[in-house]
């Protein structure tokens, strides 16, 4: 986990959450979700509540609301899933418009919108305001077993090669006047596609070579020691805690 690798969800800044070490967000924002995920789908309320705290969030961490909004939209296949519960659940039935729509459908719609929603924001605003390499460092910190924790951080790191590797192919090939307009031309592209996985089956073995050689022996060493203070982790835990107030409340209210 040598240089920095930046990514597209992350924005650079100087806010309070951003200078929060990543071991803390991640753990706030796993509780977070735990704690909403446990809140009741009638309570709903408090799902009003905590996306006032993420509002309170973003708006501590300066990141802007259509950067935010933009991202957002990696839920829309959980959103049409939502959509159609209402008509194919069973159970008691009420007619809203016209149409005939299960209750329990309705409920269920209601509770995976709310929650993914919640969830899917919550894990923007993190990436948002936390590098991938800081991220892969507090997974570590976390004690995550680490072999994913290196798996994690080669997908990262080989998967922008592997994407430059088929924009130059892509290149090449209409360079010399290629265009996939039909069937007719499938057979070029699944040559593309076989040669590509040939060079990075190459590379990977060419990059685990290059590694043994410099000692690897089946663990990355820690570069950087990321600590975290006190006053810190309260900082982060100010968000899950105030979101588990508000679950208490919906299940006594």
């Amino acid at each position: 986990m040598g240089a920095g690798h930046a990514h597209r969800l992350y924005r650079h800044g100087h806010s309070p959450v951003h200078a929060l070490p990543p071991h803390t967000k991640l753990a706030a924002v796993f509780c977070f979700v735990v704690v909403v995920v446990s809140t009741p789908r009638e309570a709903m309320w408090a799902f009003g509540l905590y996306a006032v705290l993420l509002g309170a969030v973003a708006y501590a961490s300066r990141v802007p609301l259509p950067f935010l909004l933009k991202r957002l939209l990696i839920e829309v296949p959980f959103v049409a899933f939502a959509v159609l519960m209402p008509f194919v659940a069973e159970g008691e039935r009420v007619d809203v418009l016209g149409m005939s729509l299960s209750v329990n459908g309705l409920w269920g719609a209601w509770n995976v919108l709310a929650k993914g929603t919640l969830g899917v924001a919550a894990s923007v605003l993190l990436a948002s305001t936390t590098e991938l390499r800081s991220l892969l460092l507090g997974l570590q910190r976390l004690k995550l077993p680490p072999l994913l924790v290196q798996i994690a951080s080669f997908m990262i790191r080989y998967g922008d090669v592997i994407t430059d590797e088929m924009r130059r192919m892509k290149i090449a090939r209409e360079s010399r006047g290629f265009e996939a307009r039909g069937v007719r031309q499938w057979g070029v592209l699944a040559k593309s596609a076989g040669a590509l996985f040939i060079r990075s089956y190459e590379r990977g073995e060419r990059v685990h070579l290059a590694m043994v050689s410099r000692g690897y022996a089946g663990s990355m060493p820690v570069i950087d020691e990321v600590t975290a203070s006190r006053a810190q982790w309260t900082y982060a835990f100010a968000l899950p805690g105030a979101a588990l107030v508000v679950c208490l409340l919906g299940w006594t209210l």
